[in-house]
C-alpha cells in the first residue's frame, strides 16, 4: 500500500480504527512488559537502585538515532516502510528478553537483559519517528484532543485487566513455585508480546513539502529557528526531567519502602488507571475546546502535587492511614497524567508546521527523551547514597515548578486563564465525576473495543462500495 496525495473516505476512517486499535495493542503489550513488571522482574535478577535508573535511560538515550531517522524519512519519504519493520523488530527483542533467565546462568542474566534493551530501544525510536510524523499529516489538528483522549480511553480500558491479571498471577506463581519467580516475569513478556497489529492497514497521506532532500544539517535548525517551537522543547525537556527524576521509582518505593508484594502495587495501579478513564474526554474537550497549553497548566499542578503527598507517605508508612494515602494519590495522579500525557504530546503536533514536522517533532522527542533517561540515571546514583526516596519527590515537585514556568514563553491558539479551565472542569464533574460517571467511562470503552473490532470486519465490505469522492480529512 504506496502513499497517495488524497485519501477517500473510507480509507480515512479505517485510519482512524488502525490508529485506535493500535494504541490498545501497544498498551497491552506496554503492560506486560514495562513498568512495575519489568521494575520487579529487574528487582528479582539482583538490580540495584542505579540499574534501575538505567534502564529508564536505554529507551530514554535511544532516541538520539532520530536525528538521523529524520533525514531517511525524508529521503524514503514513505513512512509505512520504516514504522513497520522497525516497530515488529523491536518488539521482538521482548522475547529475547524473556528467555534470558531461561537459558543463561543467573549472574549473566541482568546484564543480558540490558543488552537486549539497546537494540529494542533504538529500533522503536526509528518507528516512533516515522509514526510521528505520519500520524501529523494524517490527523486533523482541530480535533487531537478528543482523537487522542478516546484511544487512551480505550488503550487504558484494555490495560486494566491485563495489568490486574498479571499482578495476581505473578504473586499466585511465586506462592505455588517459590524457586522460580523470575520464570514467571518471562511468562508475561512473552504473553506481552503481541506483534505489531493493525500499523500496516493504516493509509499514509503523501509527505507535503519539495521533494528534493533538504541539507542535514538544515534539516536539524529548523525547529530552533522557529522561536516558539524552541521554547516548546525547553518547556517539554525541562518538565520531563523534572517528573522523571521520581517517577520510574515509584513503583521500588512501593516495593521496598512500603512493603508491598506486586499484586498490591498493581491494585494500586489500577486505581489510577481507573481514575485515568474518567477524565480523558473531559481533557481531551476542553484541550479542543480551549488549548493544550491551558490544560497544562491545570493538570501540570495537579501532578506535582501528588509527589508532595507521595513524600508525605512515609509518614504514616505503619498505619492504616497509608492505604488512604495511597489511594487518594493514585486516583489524583490518574486524573493529572491522563491530562498531561495526552496535551504535552499534542501541542507538539499542533504547533509543527505542515510539511516540515519530521524534524520539529524529532526534536522534541529527542531533547524529552533525553532529559527522561538522564533523570532517573541521576537518581538512580543518588538513591545509593540517600537513605529515603521522598527526598527525590520534594526536588522533583521544586523542578517541576519551574518548568511550568518556562510554559508561559509558549504560544498556542485559544489561551485562555487557568480559571476558566477550572470552572469547565468543575462543571463536569459535577455533571457526573462519580462512580457512575466512571462506570459509564468503563462502559464506552469496552463498548468501543467490541465496535472497533467489529469495525475491522465492516470496512472489508464498505471498502467495496465506498464512494470515489477523495478528502484529507472527515470532520465531524
Amino acid at each position: 500500500m504506496g502513499c497517495r496525495s488524497e485519501l477517500t473516505e473510507t480509507e480515512v476512517s479505517r485510519g482512524f480504527r488502525g490508529v485506535i486499535n493500535d494504541g490498545v495493542a501497544t498498551s497491552v503489550m506496554s503492560t506486560l512488559t514495562g513498568s512495575t513488571f519489568l521494575i520487579a522482574f529487574a528487582l528479582a535478577l539482583g538490580a540495584s537502585e542505579l540499574v534501575i535508573g538505567l534502564m529508564a535511560m536505554i529507551p530514554a538515550l535511544a532516541n538520539i538515532i532520530q536525528l538521523p531517522t529524520t533525514y531517511l524519512i525524508e529521503k524514503v519519504r514513505v513512512r509505512r516502510s520504516i514504522t513497520v519493520p522497525a516497530a515488529a523488530l523491536s518488539r521482538s527483542f521482548w522475547l529475547v528478553i524473556a528467555m534470558v533467565p531461561l537459558a543463561v546462568p543467573f549472574e549473566m542474566a541482568l546484564p543480558l537483559v540490558l543488552l537486549a534493551m539497546v537494540p529494542n530501544s533504538i529500533l522503536g525510536s526509528i518507528g516512533g519517528c516515522s509514526w510521528n510524523s505520519w500520524m501529523h499529516d494524517l490527523l486533523p489538528t482541530n480535533e487531537l484532543g478528543r482523537f487522542f483522549s478516546k484511544r487512551m480511553l480505550l488503550s487504558t480500558a484494555s490495560s486494566i485487566p491485563m495489568g490486574l491479571g498479571a499482578g495476581f498471577f505473578i504473586t499466585w506463581w511465586g506462592s505455588a513455585f517459590p524457586g522460580m519467580v523470575i520464570e514467571g516475569y518471562s511468562i508475561l513478556f512473552i504473553v506481552g508480546m503481541i506483534g505489531v497489529l493493525c500499523i500496516s492497514a493504516i493509509p499514509e497521506p503523501r509527505m507535503g513539502g519539495g521533494q528534493s532532500v533538504p541539507r542535514f544539517g538544515a534539516l536539524l535548525k529548523k525547529p530552533f529557528e522557529d522561536r516558539n517551537f524552541k521554547n516548546l522543547i525547553v518547556f517539554l525537556t525541562s518538565w520531563s526531567f523534572a517528573i522523571n527524576l521520581a517517577l520510574p521509582f515509584l513503583s521500588v518505593y512501593m516495593l521496598t519502602s512500603l512493603g508491598m508484594d506486586t499484586s498490591t502495587v498493581m491494585v494500586f495501579t489500577v486505581v489510577g488507571q481507573a481514575s485515568s478513564l474518567a477524565f480523558f474526554k473531559m481533557w481531551g474537550r476542553l484541550s479542543d475546546q480551549f488549548s493544550n497549553k491551558s490544560v497544562l497548566r491545570v493538570s501540570g499542578p495537579m501532578l506535582i502535587g501528588c509527589f508532595l503527598l507521595w513524600a508525605s507517605t512515609v509518614l504514616f508508612h505503619t498505619t492504616p492511614v497509608l492505604v488512604l494515602l495511597v489511594v487518594m494519590a493514585e486516583v489524583l495522579m490518574g486524573m493529572a497524567t491522563s491530562g498531561v500525557g495526552l496535551v504535552s504530546g499534542n501541542i507538539s503536533l499542533k504547533l509543527a508546521p505542515s510539511g516540515e514536522a519530521t524534524s520539529y517533532l524529532a526534536s522534541t522527542s529527542l531533547f524529552a527523551a533525553l532529559a527522561t533517561g538522564t533523570a532517573p540515571l541521576l537518581g538512580g546514583a543518588i538513591a545509593m547514597f540517600l537513605p529515603n526516596w521522598e527526598y527525590f519527590f520534594l526536588v522533583a515537585s521544586m523542578l517541576g515548578f519551574f518548568s511550568l514556568h518556562r510554559l508561559t514563553l509558549v504560544k498556542e491558539d485559544g489561551e485562555v486563564q487557568e480559571s476558566v479551565v477550572v470552572k469547565e472542569m468543575l462543571l463536569e464533574m459535577r455533571r457526573g465525576c462519580s462512580a457512575s460517571h466512571i462506570r459509564k467511562g468503563i462502559h464506552r470503552a469496552t463498548a468501543g473495543l467490541a465496535q472497533a473490532t467489529a469495525g475491522r470486519h465492516r470496512g472489508r465490505f464498505a471498502d467495496r462500495r465506498a464512494s470515489g469522492t477523495a478528502l484529507f480529512f472527515r470532520r465531524s
